[in-house]
């Protein structure tokens, strides 16, 4: 049976590398130690979806932050991440061999994520993967982000694929209904959250801890 999917679509951050917990630790620092909040691991878990700004505000309410304060306080954070990150910077296991493989066959591979440039280029341009991608969608590209659909439609929009040849990979459920909003199937990498959170989303195929399964080989073909 032909692969029905003509388009790998690829969330980042806990999709193609395992950094969660490195947001969750900078986001915990940056809204307690500096912006006086009293935020529980798990509450800034939970919302740590959207772009930057969103999070702040879902936090704080609407009225805390000015957006270039918002901005700003991003960007703190993310240097916060990235130097806590770096040394142990990667991708998931067999992701690698995946996106060889999927580069060579042929198949368009894309970003969808709701980092900022600032954070994409850092693992792009670090681990030298950026010739495997056609297209990248980051949160400055999008007006709203996951779960609406706007970044996976963008995204083949740009390829010039059908949203239902696409198929995307995430780790939030979140990223998963953004998929399902926008008419794609989705494969979940549990590094993030539970199969069990996922149970509300019909377009979830496959839950797997990385990339080395038999089942990502059987996508390419």
């Amino acid at each position: 049976m032909a692969n029905p999917f003509k388009a790998f679509i690829f969330d980042l951050n806990g999709t193609m590398i395992n950094d969660m917990e490195f947001h969750t630790r900078a986001w915990q620092y940056l809204l307690n130690n500096d912006l006086g909040g009293n935020f529980t691991w798990d509450e800034v878990k939970q919302q740590m979806y959207g772009k930057n700004p969103e999070v702040l505000v879902r936090m704080f309410g609407p009225e805390r932050f000015t957006m270039d304060e918002m901005v700003a306080l991003s960007f703190e954070k993310e240097k916060r991440y990235q130097q806590e990150y770096l040394h142990q910077l990667a991708l998931l296991p067999g992701l690698m061999e995946f996106l060889e493989a999927a580069y060579q066959k042929g198949i368009p591979m894309v970003i969808g994520s709701a980092a900022i440039p600032f954070n994409i280029d850092f693992v792009l341009d670090n681990l030298h993967i950026r010739h495997y991608f056609k297209a990248i969608v980051s949160a400055d590209d999008v007006t709203l982000s996951k779960p609406h659909p706007e970044t996976y439609l963008k995204v083949a929009e740009q390829l010039g694929i059908e949203p239902t040849a696409c198929l995307v990979f995430e780790d939030v459920p979140k990223g998963a209904e953004a998929a399902l909003n926008a008419g794609m199937k989705t494969v979940i990498l549990t590094t993030t959250h539970l199969p069990d959170e996922f149970v509300h989303l019909p377009n979830v195929l496959h839950f797997s801890d990385d990339f080395t399964d038999s089942y990502f080989a059987g996508l390419i073909y």
